[in-house]
């Protein structure tokens, strides 16, 4: 239904890119699906390595993601490399 995608840090690469996903209610679809069909339509590197299915996304009054919100969760404590 919904999708927002991240960085969140990793030791490897630095940072890499995780969808966090609201599913319909009747969907059963599996984060390896989700990671496979966007390695096979887009550059490796933009697939997100992580997938994490959650009830909803953070929205503003206006309804737009809060993206700074998720990476929060995310970066508290990370050294980010520029």
């Amino acid at each position: 239904m919904e999708t927002a995608v991240i960085s969140i840090p990793d030791e490897t690469w630095g940072e890499v890119p995780k969808a966090i996903v609201v599913l319909y209610s009747n969907s059963n679809v599996t984060d390896k699906e989700i990671i496979n069909y966007c390695r096979s339509n887009m550059a490796h590197f933009k697939a997100p390595k992580v997938v994490e299915f959650v009830e909803a996304l953070s929205k503003t009054a206006t309804e737009k993601l809060q993206k700074y919100r998720l990476r929060e969760m995310y970066w508290e404590g990370a050294k980010k490399v520029n």
